[in-house]
């Protein structure tokens, strides 16, 4: 047994919480390194290539790229360095937890102005758990609110309270390391770096991004191996191909993979299967390019497994030793997803609407994302999707309901647990940066749901940072309540904090719907009429059926009401016969917003074309029973 190294391989994922520039600095790298052809254009934010990536523009899904480092920092040619651009999101976790499998370090990117927020807690415990060593790089040093010397401290704070906390699960966590850490100083936007503090809201006192490739090759070991050591490689990711099928990312660990070599696949059931390597490629920037062989460190795509898993090793079939499956914490939040049962079903272009097909695509989903989880609930058109949270749930549907699905989804629920025999329900860290004017405003709002105040500090800028302890449930339809109440200038991240006992019950909103008793077309004279007591989803013209939530009350409770009235015809002119311009426009709801909005006795049905909040019984005489029924049992 010899241990061997690739001095000319680095594996580094770039870590940071939303919005902090992960996927900007991975651009100026990929543009200081050349890699790409003088001719071809680089759009912004390269690495997020999915349309809902740009649209919200936050990064969804783990995805890999590979610069070529030719620099003066390179003493024997040129040095790959494979970049795993990770989320930043909680809700999307898992991705995390899968990229931090195929690196050796990870660059931890904090705002120069924000400092560290929970995501990038959950991201550096993820990272030390894995014992790998750490980067700290503040990024935006030249935005006019930047407190660089204050955010370091912080960062170091963070490392120094997590190494603490885990002291007792990872007894041999280097705690010199996790101190000792480097830290560099950037403009991602400029792809500029430095080694030397700049002012606070200056730029980097460099013009290129060299000392942090100089980080990288210092800091971030290089792959080491066992020459002697069978084949052991990783599958970490997966994607599909119209020519080759379902492609598998891996990273190798150990021995050697070539094209056309026979490998055995070990399944998650333990089963062992000899398969042939069809294809092989390797990552050059934003491409792939045919390879005939791969070595310890490399991170690769292969072909030729047809219905291969995230977590799954490929071995030697001669000495097969297989990797530890990839662990990613529990769902904490779930909905009901099933096919359209609404009257409009199938009347605009959604064209997929039965359960199989709905049932197969929730399965093919399930394939790519390990943190989601798909459970039967014994009926044939739904089924209960749990995940991390509402963002990670909503993405889904959003997904599904571009692809041309229709489809009825329920309230988010959280998951509980049974401990002791007692109830114990998931709750979230929340951080939130506010106005000093709104602390009286948030504590109030925050107290009615559940949520205890942990922390508080004022930064003297007029602004407040709060740390609350709440139920998961306390955040379902927060966020818009949040927005109205800060006028759109708050920041709100939560992030998991464990279970504990059922907090009790939760009122989320307090004004009832307003649901249409009948079907037919919305009428601007009915909407003027009801107007002053009420607002409106819905828009003159547009079709109605009974059931339908139209509105939102002013008052607790729901109200049926006839939004198809029209106006009685007389021979009689009016002066104000035909003047809408009194009409308030009504407000539109995205998918988000609806599933917020929604009650525990209301879905959400979501087509290509739009999207609807309903009572999940239709029937109003059915719903008033119903209702009846409750109050008895309550008294």
């Amino acid at each position: 047994m010899a241990l061997a190294s690739r001095d000319d391989l680095r594996n580094v994922a770039i870590v940071a919480h939303v919005d902090h520039g992960k996927t900007t600095l991975v651009d100026a790298m990929l543009r200081q390194t050349d890699s790409f052809a003088e001719h071809s254009h680089l759009e912004e934010r390269a690495m997020d290539s999915n349309e809902l990536e740009r649209e919200k523009g936050i990064t969804i899904l783990a995805k890999n790229t590979a610069v070529s480092y030719k620099g003066k920092h390179t003493t024997n040619g040129p040095i790959t360095i494979n970049v795993i651009d990770t989320p930043g999101h909680a809700d999307f976790g898992g991705e995390v937890e899968r990229g931090l499998s195929m690196v050796d370090g990870v660059v931890l990117l904090v705002d120069a102005s924000e400092g560290p927020l929970p995501q990038t807690r959950f991201v550096l415990r993820k990272a030390l758990e894995a014992k790998l060593p750490v980067i700290l790089l503040v990024n935006k040093t030249d935005r006019p609110d930047a407190r660089i010397d204050e955010v370091v401290a912080e960062s170091q704070d963070l490392l120094l309270g997590l190494a603490s906390d885990m002291a007792d699960d990872v007894p041999d966590l280097d705690l010199d390391a996790v101190l000792d850490v480097p830290v560099v100083y950037a403009s991602g936007r400029n792809g500029a770096a430095s080694w030397n503090k700049p002012e606070n809201g200056s730029l980097p006192d460099n013009e290129d991004l060299e000392p942090l490739f100089d980080a990288i090759i210092k800091h971030i070991p290089a792959p080491v191996y066992d020459d002697e050591h069978p084949l052991q490689a990783h599958v970490t990711n997966l994607d599909a191909s119209p020519f080759l099928g379902r492609l598998a990312l891996l990273r190798v660990f150990q021995g050697t993979i070539k094209k056309g070599q026979t490998v055995a696949w070990v399944k998650y059931d333990g089963s062992v299967h000899n398969v042939r390597v069809t294809e092989l490629f390797i990552t050059k920037a934003l491409d792939r390019y045919p390879a005939e062989s791969a070595s310890p460190g490399d991170i690769v795509v292969v072909a030729g497994f047809p219905d291969i898993t995230i977590g799954e090793t490929l071995a030697d079939p001669e000495d097969v030793r297989p990797l530890p499956t990839i662990t990613v914490d529990e769902p904490a939040i779930s909905m009901t997803i099933g096919t359209n049962t609404s009257p409009l079903v199938g009347k605009v272009k959604g064209h997929k609407l039965t359960a199989r097909m709905v049932k197969d695509r929730l399965d093919r989903e399930l394939v790519g994302n390990v943190s989601l989880k798909v459970v039967d609930i014994g009926s044939p058109d739904k089924w209960e999707v749990q995940g991390r949270g509402e963002l990670a749930l909503s993405i889904l549907v959003e997904q599904m309901r571009r692809e041309g699905f229709e489809l009825t989804v329920g309230k988010p629920q959280v998951v509980t647990k049974k401990v002791d025999g007692k109830t114990h329900e998931p709750y979230e860290h929340l951080t939130i940066d506010v106005p000093e004017e709104y602390l009286g405003a948030i504590t109030q709002l925050l107290a009615a749901r559940k949520g205890r105040m942990d922390n508080m500090a004022n930064h003297g800028t007029g602004w407040v940072r709060m740390e609350f302890i709440i139920p998961s449930r306390g955040l379902i339809g927060f966020r818009t309540e949040f927005m109205t109440l800060t006028r759109g200038t708050g920041i709100a991240n939560a992030i998991s904090h464990g279970y504990d006992e059922w907090a009790g019950s939760i009122v989320t909103r307090n004004n009832g719907s307003i649901v249409a008793d009948r079907s037919g077309v919305v009428t601007p004279f009915a909407i003027i009429a009801l107007q002053e007591r009420m607002s409106f989803f819905v828009n003159p013209t547009e079709e109605v059926y009974e059931g339908m939530v139209i509105g939102e009350n002013s008052r607790s409770d729901d109200m049926d009401v006839n939004i198809t009235k029209e106006k009685k015809l007389t021979n009689m002119r009016q002066s104000t016969s035909d003047t809408f311009e009194s009409m308030t426009p009504s407000r539109q709801l995205s998918l988000e917003e609806c599933l917020e909005f929604a009650r525990e006795d209301e879905c959400v049905e979501v087509t290509p074309a739009i999207i609807r909040i309903r009572k999940v019984e239709l029937d109003s005489n059915a719903r008033a029973r119903m209702t009846s029924r409750m109050k008895k049992q309550n008294e």
